[in-house]
């Protein structure tokens, strides 16, 4: 039985308000910075109201980029950031997704310790075999390409662990019910656990879209052509201008562009992406 306090609701609303605007505080301060000009910020006083050049700066941006920072335009920067975001989170559910498969429903040697030794991988992140990681990057002639952003970044021991606890959780009855109906492996698969996965697939797709998109370290070395840059490491080259001050309402003309994408994705998915986290029962 929910009791109703008006006193516990207040206070409730008052913490939410306070989250909220905690974390709107800074979005609006970068929001307001993109619609002013440079010499605004030269006082060392932020406004806190909207100018009059959003349209100017967010179209220089998309159109021009910085050249004092040898940033390309926008545009292209974020061309490449989804499609480096899309490849790493589709390729990383195809991975996952079938390897999980294999690890439950296909009896072979050593089955936990394959499983076991994809989880302990865990522990290794890009961060940690970084440099191992780049030569052999280098080696095979894939610095500069969606390749060399993407294929060191597609396997995910994370989604195989959320794949396979969710393929235990389907009864057995079903696979006995699709074989004795004929069905392979594939068929199994394709038929019944993709559909049965599918609010698991979408939240995945949420929060791996999300990791692809702010990646900034492995794309800040394996790219040096600006054909290739990435938003978030072209933003960071635009704020470490050399020989000269950050033209900062360019910067968070740029970080607001950046958001966009992400926020797209997280609202368009917001449905499945909560039924995916929260859903227990098949």
């Amino acid at each position: 039985m929910v009791e109703h306090r008006p006193i516990l609701t207040l206070l409730a609303h008052l913490v939410l308000i306070l989250g909220v605007l905690t974390v709107a505080f800074p979005v609006w301060l970068a929001f307001v910075a993109s619609t002013h000009e440079v010499t605004a910020f030269t006082s060392g006083v932020i406004p806190l109201w909207p100018g009059t050049e959003g349209a100017a700066n967010y179209g220089a941006m998309l159109g021009q980029g910085m050249s004092t920072s040898g940033a390309p335009p926008l545009l292209g920067m974020m061309v490449n950031s989804l499609i480096m975001a899309l490849i790493i989170a589709c390729g990383k559910i195809a991975i996952s997704i079938t390897s999980a498969f294999a690890i439950v429903y296909f009896r072979f040697p050593f089955r936990n310790l394959a499983f076991w030794l994809i989880f302990i991988t865990l522990m290794l992140p890009v961060e940690v075999r970084i440099v191992p990681t780049f030569k052999v990057v280098a080696d095979l002639g894939l610095l500069n390409s969606y390749a060399g952003l993407t294929v060191p970044l597609i396997a995910s021991a994370t989604a195989t662990f959320l794949f396979r606890q969710v393929f235990l959780t389907i009864p057995d009855e079903l696979m006995e019910a699709a074989r004795i109906d004929g069905a392979g492996p594939m068929k199994f698969f394709r038929d019944m656990l993709i559909p049965l996965s599918r609010t698991n697939i979408a939240a995945l797709f949420v929060i791996l879209f999300i990791y692809g998109w702010n990646q900034y370290l492995w794309p800040l070395l394996v790219t040096t052509d600006a054909k290739f840059y990435t938003v978030v490491a072209g933003i960071k080259r635009m704020a470490e201008a050399a020989d000269a001050l950050p033209q900062w309402n360019f910067v968070m003309a740029a970080v607001m562009l950046a958001m966009l994408p992400p926020v797209a994705v997280v609202v368009f998915m917001q449905r499945l992406f909560v039924k995916g986290l929260v859903e227990t029962e098949k």
